[in-house]
């Protein structure tokens, strides 16, 4: 039995249960409302596939947002559920969550350098949408989210495993309409990578890059290969594309790579 067959037929199992106890207090009912979310988000990269699992679990997700639509949340965080159910469901949210913004120094540098490359573009911190957490960068001219990815992101701060907070967030924007693009922030360690990736996102606002080759890395795109381990990145090394091989999908054609000449072995010259 495959990892999303466990978790799906584990998490129905429970939601069962949480469905028929109508004695469960209002912090159990949030918590399994989070849980729901968290299991639909894992599962919506196979959206396709996995149909019937999360329209069941999405019927069970909005008995429980029900049960809490006249609740009064408590704090931040039962704020935040009840926003990202409201959205998943596409219903109106009943409260107005209150986020706290906050600015991370790579999230503050990696905007101003990439305002300084592209002076033109319109870029905005800390903007909550729908409603929901404040996303990092938005460029709402091209409907295009960056998130700048820490740590906290993955489980064990491995930068490998994305935790079921960022999954959810991710697949609600994406569920929205914006192109998310994640950014581990171990992609800062390399200069190099740094202006890859800027190069990378010159090309999704239309703005070519400048310089050979420039257009290389795939870095961190949060689309259906990569957005859950169950699919994706196992490492961060897999998120990236070579640049020949980015070129050679875009021309069909072939890098012409230039083979180095063996030096013939020198001779000693033997005197007379």
């Amino acid at each position: 039995m495959s990892y999303i067959h466990v978790v799906t037929s584990t998490s129905e199992s429970l939601v069962y249960g949480i469905s028929g106890n109508p004695q469960l207090s209002q912090k159990d009912i949030f918590m399994s409302l989070w849980g729901v979310l968290v299991c639909c988000a894992r599962l919506s990269p196979d959206a396709n596939a996995n149909a019937n699992k999360n329209s069941l679990l999405e019927k069970h997700m909005d008995a429980l947002f029900t049960r809490l639509k006249n609740a009064a949340p408590n704090n931040g965080d039962e704020q935040s559920i009840i926003a990202m159910a409201a959205s998943w469901l596409g219903r109106a949210c009943p409260i107005v969550p209150h986020y706290q913004s906050n600015m991370s120094k790579p999230q503050t540098a990696f905007r101003d350098q990439l305002q300084s490359c592209i002076p033109s573009l319109k870029i905005e911190a800390e903007r909550s949408l729908n409603s929901l957490p404040p996303v990092d960068l938005l460029l709402p001219d091209h409907n295009i989210i960056i998130e700048i990815q820490g740590p906290s992101h993955y489980v064990c701060g491995d930068f490998k495993t994305r935790n079921g907070s960022t999954l959810l967030k991710i697949a609600l924007l994406q569920k929205a309409g914006f192109e998310v693009i994640e950014i581990p922030t171990n992609t800062f360690w390399n200069p190099d990578s740094i202006k890859r990736c800027i190069d990378q996102i010159k090309t999704r606002v239309d703005i070519p890059p400048q310089g050979h080759g420039s257009v290389s890395y795939k870095i961190g795109w949060a689309d259906k290969a990569n957005v859950t381990v169950d699919k994706g990145c196992q490492s961060s090394d897999h998120c990236y594309l070579a640049a020949e091989e980015h070129l050679e999908k875009q021309t069909s054609k072939p890098i012409k790579r230039k083979r180095k000449r063996k030096k013939k072995p020198i001779t000693p010259s033997l005197s007379p």
